[in-house]
C-alpha cells in the first residue's frame, strides 16, 4: 500500500510518499519540502494569506517531484493523507483541498491526520526508531507538552504550557534581541558565543513538582534585560543574553522531562517538534537520561520542522493498526479542517 501525504499547516509545504508493508515498519520512499522563511522574513513572522497563496503555488510541483523521485505513477497511490489540523485555516484548506480532489479523481480514499501526531510519530522514520510505550516531549511552535504514549492514538497528557510555549519563548526573545525571523535558530547560533551565567533569568514552575510549563515570565525577564542594556548593546552582551535565555528554556524542558519519566516509571523518551533540533537541548537530555538509564529518541534533523513525511508516516501507522477512518471522494462527507484540535481527541 502506498500513502501520499500532504502537509500545509503553516509556512512549509511538504509532500511525501510512504510504503506500508503487510509486516514491518513503513518505509519513506521520497519527500519534497518548500519553506516560506525567506518570504515571511520581511514581516517578522508568518502572514497567513501569503502562506496560503504560496502553498497553492508549491503543492502540485512538489507532488510531481515526489512521484518522479520514487518512480511511482499517480494511479499506484492507494491512500491520500493530509494535515487536517491544527494550524492556519487557509493554509490547511490548501492541502486538504488538493488531497481530497486528487483522491476523488483517482477514486481512492483520504485520511485526515493531526499535525501534532505527525510530529509525535516522526522519530519512527529515523534509523533509531523508538518502541511503545514512551514519554514524549512535544515542542512544536505554539505547543509544549509532555505525554505518555502507550500506542498510536493512545496519548495521555501529563503536562503542558499554561501560557507561552518553548518555541514562542525562543522566537519572542530573539525578536527582542533584534534577530531575524525565525528567531529560535538565530538565537541558538548567537548563544554559542555567549556566557549563560552573565544574566540571571527565571525558570518558571521549575520546582512546582508538576510537569507543566510557563515561559511568559521568562520572556518578560528578557525584555527587562534588553531595556537595561539600552539602545546599543554590544554583540557580546547580546550573545550572553541569548545564551542565558537558551539555558533557562533548556533547563526547564530537561527537568520537566525527567519528572515525567520518574512519574510514569518509563525508560524511554521521545523528543519531537522544531525545538527538538536544538543542540543544547539534545546534549543535556542525552547526558541526564544516560545517567538514569533512559533511552532518548529524536527525529532526523531534517524532519524536526513541518514536513509531509511525518503526515504520511502517521497515516501509515494508523492504517497498519486498522485505526484509520477512510473517506472516498467528496460524496463520502467531504472534508473539513480543524485549526484548533486537541491531540487527545484525534
Amino acid at each position: 500500500m502506498l500513502v501520499l501525504g500532504f502537509e500545509s499547516s503553516c509556512d512549509e509545504t511538504g509532500v511525501a510518499l510512504v510504503r506500508v508493508p503487510e509486516q514491518g515498519a513503513p518505509q519513506l520512499l521520497a519527500q519534497a519540502l518548500h519553506s516560506q522563511i525567506s518570504m515571511h522574513q520581511a514581516y517578522g513572522g508568518v502572514v497567513p494569506e501569503l502562506a496560503s497563496r504560496d502553498h497553492i503555488r508549491r503543492v502540485l510541483p512538489l507532488a510531481r517531484e515526489v512521484l518522479a523521485n520514487s518512480n511511482t505513477a499517480l494511479a499506484e497511490i492507494d491512500v491520500v493523507a493530509y494535515t487536517q489540523g491544527p494550524g492556519l485555516a487557509g493554509a490547511l484548506l490548501v492541502g486538504a483541498g488538493v488531497a481530497v480532489a486528487l483522491a476523488a479523481a483517482l477514486e481512492k480514499p483520504t485520511l485526515g491526520i493531526h499535525h501534532l501526531e505527525g510530529h509525535l510519530l516522526s522519530p519512527f522514520l529515523s534509523a533509531d526508531a523508538p518502541e511503545f510505550p514512551f514519554v514524549a516531549l512535544l515542542v512544536s511552535g505554539g505547543h509544549t507538552q509532555l505525554m505518555r504514549v502507550t500506542e498510536v492514538g493512545q496519548y495521555e497528557i501529563l503536562g503542558e504550557t499554561i501560557d507561552d510555549a518553548a518555541g514562542e519563548a525562543f522566537d519572542k526573545s530573539a525578536k527582542l534581541l533584534g534577530l531575524p525571523y525565525p528567531g529560535g535558530p538565530h538565537l541558538a547560533r548567537l548563544a554559542e558565543g555567549g556566557d549563560a551565567a552573565a544574566f540571571e533569568l527565571p525558570r518558571p514552575l521549575l520546582h512546582s513538582g508538576k510537569p507543566d510549563f510557563s515561559f511568559a515570565g521568562l520572556k518578560t525577564a528578557v525584555l527587562t534585560q534588553v531595556k537595561r542594556l539600552g539602545e546599543a548593546p554590544t554583540e557580546q552582551q547580546k550573545a550572553d543574553l541569548a545564551a542565558a535565555t537558551q539555558a533557562a528554556i533548556v533547563e526547564v524542558l530537561v527537568k520537566k522531562s525527567l519528572l515525567a519519566l520518574k512519574t510514569t516509571g518509563l525508560k524511554r523518551l521521545v523528543v519531537a517538534g522544531g525545538v527538538g533540533a536544538n543542540r543544547l537541548l539534545r546534549e543535556q537530555l542525552n547526558a541526564a537520561c544516560a545517567r538514569r538509564g533512559v533511552r532518548v529518541h529524536y527525529p532526523e534533523l531534517s524532519l524536526c520542522t513541518d514536513n509531509g513525511a511525518m503526515i504520511a508516516m502517521a497515516a501509515a501507522m494508523r492504517l497498519q493498526r486498522g485505526m484509520a477512518v477512510l473517506q472516498t471522494g467528496p460524496d463520502a462527507g467531504g472534508f473539513e479542517v480543524r485549526p484548533r484540535w486537541p491531540l487527545g481527541s484525534a
